[in-house]
C-alpha cells in the first residue's frame, strides 16, 4: 500500500485502541483517516495512539492521541498501556518515558505482563479542568440532568487528568442509568468549554468501585483509563474510598489505581493485541497483515 504505515489493533480492558507507528515520518494521522478507520467494523476504535519520534531529550517517543471522531485527546491511559506492550514486544525494553500534549508519562511493563502508567498529578482547580465559571470546591459542582425536583444525575465531582472529567456518584447499579442518552448532553454542556468525559461511579467498598464512561469524542466505551483515575482520586478526595482502589469497568476487567503520597496517580492493568496491518494515515485505507489473514 502506498504511504502504508504499520498499525496494531489492540485493546485495554475493552477500550479499543489502534497503535499507529508514525516513527520516521513527518506526516500525521488526519481526522479523515481516523473517521474512515472507525467506520470499518474491523478497525473501529476509541483512540488512535500515534507513535512519533521523540521531540524532547530524555523521552522515548511523542504520542499523539486521536479520538474516533478525528478530534485530539490529551490523555488515554488504556491506550498508553497498549503502546507499552507493543514497544516492549518489539524492543524487549520494559520502562518507557513518553511525551504527550498533556505532559510526560512514565510507564513500565511488569514480569506478569501487567503494565503500570504514571498518569501524573490530578488537577482540581476550576480553571485547570477547565470549567466555564468559577467553583471554589470542585468535589461537587452544581450540574444535574432530569427534573429539577428529582434529578437523575446531579452534583458531580470534576477533575483533570490532562483531560476534563465529571464523575456522577450513584447508589444503584451503574447499568441502570441511560448514559447513552445523557452522555452526549453532558459532554457538550456549556459548563465544559473543552467538552468533558462523563462517568457514572458506584462505590462498593473503601477499596472498590464500578464505573461507566461516556468518553469525549468517542462515546460509550468499555473502559477509559483517565476516567478511572479521575474517579478514583475524586472518590478519595470526597472521603468515599482510600487512595488505593480497584475499579471494575464495563468490559468486566479491573484497573488498580493508586494515588501516591507524591500526588501522582498510577494505573495498572493489562493490554491485549488483536491483529496488525498497514494503513494510509491520510485516507484511512488499510489492509491486514498476511499472517493475520485466515
Amino acid at each position: 500500500m502506498d504511504n502504508g504505515t504499520p498499525f496494531a489493533k489492540m485493546n485495554g480492558l475493552g477500550n479499543e485502541i489502534v497503535v499507529a507507528d508514525m516513527r520516521g515520518r513527518a506526516d500525521r494521522v488526519t481526522p479523515a483517516a481516523a473517521v474512515a478507520l472507525n467506520a470499518n467494523p474491523a478497525t473501529k476504535f476509541d483512540q488512535i495512539m500515534a507513535i512519533h519520534d521523540p521531540r524532547t531529550p530524555g523521552t522515548h517517543n511523542y504520542i499523539e492521541i486521536i479520538n474516533s471522531d478525528g478530534s485530539l485527546a490529551q490523555a488515554c491511559g488504556n491506550g498508553t498501556r497498549c503502546v507499552v506492550q507493543a514497544l516492549a514486544a518489539e524492543t524487549g525494553q520494559k520502562i518507557f518515558t513518553f511525551e504527550t500534549v498533556a505532559g510526560i508519562l512514565n510507564a513500565e511493563e511488569h514480569a506478569d505482563g501487567l503494565i503500570s502508567v504514571d498518569m501524573g498529578v490530578p488537577r482540581f482547580g476550576w480553571e485547570d479542568i477547565p470549567l466555564a465559571e468559577e467553583f471554589r470546591d470542585t468535589r461537587m459542582i452544581e450540574l444535574q440532568i432530569g427534573p429539577i425536583d428529582a434529578p437523575v444525575l446531579h452534583s458531580p465531582s470534576v477533575a483533570s487528568m490532562g483531560n476534563p472529567h465529571a464523575i456522577f456518584w450513584v447508589d444503584r447499579d451503574v447499568w441502570s442509568y441511560e448514559l447513552e442518552r445523557f452522555g452526549p448532553l453532558l459532554e457538550n454542556h456549556p459548563i465544559f468549554p473543552e467538552r468533558a468525559n462523563i462517568s457514572i461511579a458506584q462505590v462498593t467498598s473503601r477499596e472498590t468501585m464500578n464505573l461507566r464512561t461516556w468518553e469525549r469524542g468517542a462515546g460509550l466505551t468499555l473502559a477509559c483509563g483517565s476516567a478511572t483515575c479521575a474517579a478514583a482520586v475524586s472518590a478519595a478526595r470526597t472521603g468515599r474510598t482510600g487512595r488505593a482502589v480497584t475499579v471494575t469497568v464495563p468490559s468486566g476487567g479491573r484497573l488498580k489505581i493508586e494515588w501516591r503520597d507524591d500526588d501522582h496517580v498510577v494505573m495498572t492493568g493489562p493490554a491485549e493485541w488483536e491483529f496488525s496491518g498497514t494503513f494510509d494515515p491520510a485516507t484511512g485505507a488499510w489492509q491486514r497483515d498476511q499472517q493475520d489473514v485466515a
